[in-house]
C-alpha cells in the first residue's frame, strides 16, 4: 500500500452547517451558493488564472466529517429507499477508502483580491461549511459529459414534493432577505422539495400517507432553524427562527 500526503489549498464556506439536510447531489439546490476561500499564499493568485472564463469547475474535497475512520464496503443508498446495498465504490458515499468528494459547480464569479486570499463564488453546491478543498479543475462539456451514459441503481428521477409557506413564515423570510439573506426562499423551496430527511423518515412518513399528516420537521439553513410539516401531501413552511452561530 502507498500513502500519499495532500495539503489542502482552501475552504468550502456554505450555508450548511449541518450534515443534515446537505444536497445530495451538486446542482439538485442552483440556489446553494458558497465561496471556496483558497489559501492565501501568491501562488494561487497566479494559480487560478483563466478559471473565469469556465462556466463551471470541479471541486475535489474531503469528506472531513463523515462520522467515523472506518470505510464500509457496502452501504444502503437513500436512493433506492434505504432497502438495498450496494458496493461503496458503486455509490458516492463518504464511508470510502479514501474520503475524498468530486462535485461539479457552476462558477459565478473570482474575487482574486478577497483579504486573506482569492475567493472563488459558486452556485448549486452541496458541501458542508468548512469542508477542506483538496484540487480545482475546470468543467470541460466534451470531455466530461457523456449524455448517454447508463445511470445505473441510480436512474430514477428524482421525487419532488410541492413547498408551501404560511403567512408568519413568508414575513420572517421577507425580513431575513432585506437584512442579510438574499434568496432565502428560494433556498427553502430548493431544499425541502427534494425531501432533505434521510431515508428511514422517507420510508416511515412518505408526504401521501395518512399518517404523516401534521408531522413536524425542522432544518438548519445557513443561520435559520427552519420549521416545516407535512399537510395535504405537501411540505408547509411555517415558522423559521435565527440561531446562534456556535463559536
Amino acid at each position: 500500500m502507498q500513502y500519499f500526503n495532500f495539503k489542502t489549498i482552501g475552504i468550502a464556506q456554505t450555508p450548511f452547517t449541518q450534515r443534515f439536510g446537505i444536497p445530495r447531489q451538486p446542482g439538485l439546490v442552483p440556489e446553494a451558493k458558497g465561496v471556496l476561500k483558497m489559501d492565501s499564499h501568491p501562488d494561487f493568485q497566479y494559480a487560478l488564472k483563466c478559471l473565469e472564463q469556465f462556466s463551471h469547475i470541479w471541486i475535489i474535497f474531503v469528506f472531513h466529517a463523515h462520522g467515523g475512520n472506518k470505510w464500509k464496503p457496502t452501504i444502503r443508498p437513500p436512493r433506492l429507499g434505504g432497502k438495498a446495498k450496494v458496493g461503496v465504490l458503486s455509490s458516492r458515499s463518504p464511508h470510502r477508502p479514501n474520503p475524498i468528494g468530486l462535485s461539479v459547480v457552476e462558477l459565478e464569479r473570482i474575487d482574486f483580491a478577497a483579504k486573506g486570499g482569492p475567493e472563488i463564488h459558486v452556485r448549486g453546491i452541496d458541501l458542508l461549511d468548512g469542508t477542506p478543498i483538496l484540487d480545482i479543475k475546470p468543467y470541460i462539456p466534451y470531455a466530461d459529459s457523456v449524455p448517454h451514459a447508463n445511470p445505473g441503481w441510480a436512474s430514477a428521477e428524482i421525487t419532488r414534493t410541492p413547498v408551501e409557506f404560511e403567512d408568519l413564515a413568508l414575513t420572517k423570510i421577507a425580513e431575513a432577505e432585506r437584512v442579510k439573506s438574499p434568496g432565502l426562499k428560494l433556498l427553502i423551496e430548493q431544499l425541502l422539495t427534494i425531501d432533505p430527511r434521510p431515508g428511514f423518515q422517507k420510508r416511515e412518513l412518505p408526504p401521501d400517507a395518512e399518517h404523516a399528516q401534521g408531522t413536524d420537521f425542522g432544518l438548519l439553513v445557513k443561520t435559520f432553524d427552519v420549521k416545516w410539516k407535512i399537510q395535504n401531501q405537501k411540505f408547509v413552511v411555517y415558522d423559521i427562527e435565527e440561531v446562534e452561530a456556535k463559536d
